[in-house]
């Protein structure tokens, strides 16, 4: 046990190392969230503040946080494909190192990128004026929620990491994905506001749970009955992909 902590932290510091050295990375992954932070938030305001109820920014805040944890969370595989690309992985692979100790030290990477991005935006928030209804109990909650749904992504990420041939196509699949499940989500605009079809998949979207907790804990305070809710939902969420994960995973690492 003590071996594969030491193997895991060994792989945990090696892709810290290589976050600090590729900052460009941070910044272009922040891209999205940030103009949709400034300019939709800027740009919506008068539209949006009636359905809303206020300000549009404070309003679109937890769906920019759901974009930034979904986003990174499902590039988190990318390395790991580049690495099976160019051979890097195979050779680590045929050292005494444990296996699973290369998928739990990227899985720690990730999250820890994530917890990091998804802090950048809650301080541009603060910058233009969003509060924390919950206070700093609410901003810890936040970064946990961001958590839950990044874990059980990242899975998703991992796998398709060793499914897929090539990089090309994983970037289309993160193309294809992140924007529609936030769109498809209460990230935007009320459940309420949504065309009936449009609800019907949110009403089954993770996302639409975490961004509907993240809202009340941003613009109400705590409300236990919806984080319950929320929790349950992506914890089933997350036991399901790492039931997945073990089962892919298990059959490439063998």
């Amino acid at each position: 046990m003590l071996e594969f902590a030491q193997e895991t932290k060994a792989q945990l510091v090696r892709w810290m190392i290589h976050l600090r050295r590729e900052p460009f990375n941070i910044a272009f992954n922040l891209l999205n969230p940030v103009i949709l932070l400034i300019f939709m938030g800027g740009a919506f305001q008068g539209l949006a503040q009636g359905s809303v109820g206020g300000d549009y920014r404070t309003y679109l805040l937890p769906g920019i946080l759901a974009l930034t944890a979904f986003g990174n969370s499902m590039a988190g595989g990318i390395p790991l494909l580049f690495d099976k690309e160019n051979g890097s992985l195979l050779r680590l692979m045929s050292t005494p190192i444990s296996r699973a100790s290369i998928l739990v030290g990227r899985f720690l990477a990730v999250n820890i990128n994530t917890t990091l991005q998804c802090v950048i935006i809650l301080g541009l928030g603060f910058i233009f004026g969003v509060r924390i209804a919950a206070g700093l109990g609410g901003v810890l909650a936040l970064l946990v929620i961001g958590l839950l749904l990044g874990f059980g992504v990242t899975v998703i990420s991992l796998i398709l990491a060793f499914v897929l041939k090539n990089h090309g196509d994983f970037f289309a699949i993160i193309g294809i994905s992140a924007l529609p499940a936030t769109f498809l989500s209460s990230a935007f605009v009320p459940l309420d506001s949504l065309p009936l079809w449009m609800r019907l998949i949110a009403w089954v979207n993770p996302m639409t749970y975490m961004i509907d907790a993240m809202r009340s804990l941003i613009l109400s305070g705590w409300d236990l009955p919806l984080l319950v809710r929320m929790a349950i939902v992506l914890l089933v969420f997350d036991g399901a992909m790492f039931w997945l994960g073990g089962r892919v995973l298990r059959r490439h690492l063998a």
